[in-house]
């Protein structure tokens, strides 16, 4: 066993080895101990089957990826979610300068960025009130109303087997560190980098470390329609933005130093409260995510590279779940079936 471990822990590290881009990236080297259920597992399905490779040329990144986990993700099917994870092939690209476009653009049903492990960072949910996608009652993942079956790194599988993010990657936060110095955990469709909720307390310059708040807070009253009921946050209509209650802006960003931009950038925070992972973009996406969940399903093999020039998104500024557009999670009893999250 300790051999047979030995040698994977060397197959990690030449794994992580793969990317070749400029930047230090975060989430490489595992460094929490393991159960031992979990080295039985990482056994079962060792972890060179990740694989995921960050490139620069010219204008843009790219991202290759399968987006298998370089850490063993949780068991799927399980009770709460029946989908089996299955290999993707993602050819993603992103732009390295990217720019703000003045305004936000809701991310509607594309997913919003993807981790450096490969991993697509998809928040919304397909689980609405009595299965109406009409209602605009769209639950929250991490709202506590639904068994979806996240594991302990805050994912899960879609139907077509894509194993996503709906909250903070805690494997690839706590391989970074997470709190000793900002933890770049990804990079978002419009290019901008992605980091986890710990962040300088100066954004101007390397300071001591805080943890980042959203802006974000629950609505006072009652639902006006659909469930009925004080909000709660179960929903995501449940929450609206207030501007200055936290540190980030409506997209869950801020401009600010870190150690691969020392001179400082916008960036995306991912927080441990709404909206997790952010809900809009500051930037423009560009096309090749926008095709991951378009013919083929999420990050379906036929997902291609995207013609020279990015396509944004149309859109006004969003109010947290405006309308019923949010939604690519998996429903746990199936499609039209009842589910805790069903109203039934």
């Amino acid at each position: 066993m300790r051999m047979t471990l030995a040698v994977l822990g060397t197959v990690l590290a030449a794994t992580a080895q793969a990317h070749e881009d400029g930047h230090v990236l975060a989430g490489e080297h595992a460094v929490e101990e393991k159960s031992l259920s979990e080295e039985v597992w990482d056994l079962m399905f060792p972890p060179a089957d990740a694989a995921a490779t960050i490139t620069v040329e010219g204008a843009y990144r790219y991202i290759h990826a399968n987006g298998y986990p370089l850490k063993a993700p949780g068991h799927f099917p399980n009770s709460g979610n029946p989908n089996r994870i299955s290999k993707k092939n993602y050819q993603l690209r992103v732009p390295v300068n990217p720019q703000k476009t003045g305004r936000a653009t809701p991310t509607n049903h594309a997913a919003f960025g993807i981790a450096v492990n490969g991993v697509l960072m998809d928040p919304a949910t397909a689980e609405f009130w009595q299965n109406d996608r009409r209602s605009g009652w769209n639950y929250e993942a991490m709202g506590g109303a639904c068994r979806l079956g996240l594991d302990k790194y805050n994912a899960h599988v879609q139907p077509d087997g894509t194993y996503h993010y709906h909250g903070i990657p805690t494997g690839v936060l706590t391989s970074e560190g997470g709190r000793s110095v900002p933890a770049l955990l990804g990079y978002a469709a419009d290019g901008f980098p992605i980091y986890g909720p710990y962040g300088y307390s100066d954004p101007q310059r390397p300071s001591a470390m805080t943890k980042l708040r959203s802006s974000y807070v629950i609505r006072s009253g009652v639902r006006p329609s659909g469930p009925g009921g004080r909000y709660d946050g179960k929903f995501t209509r449940d929450w609206t933005y207030a501007k200055g209650r936290g540190d980030l802006d409506q997209c869950n960003g801020r401009f600010a130093v870190a150690p691969e931009y020392p001179n400082g950038t916008y960036q995306y925070v991912l927080t441990d409260t709404f909206p997790f992972i952010p809900r809009c973009w500051m930037g423009t996406p560009d096309a090749s995510f926008m095709k991951l969940k378009g013919r083929g399903g999420p990050g379906g093999a036929q997902a291609r590279m995207p013609p020279p020039r990015g396509v944004a998104m149309s859109g006004q500024r969003p109010g947290p779940g405006q309308g019923p557009g949010f939604g690519s999670g998996s429903r746990p009893g199936g499609p039209g079936g009842r589910t805790p999250c069903s109203g039934s």
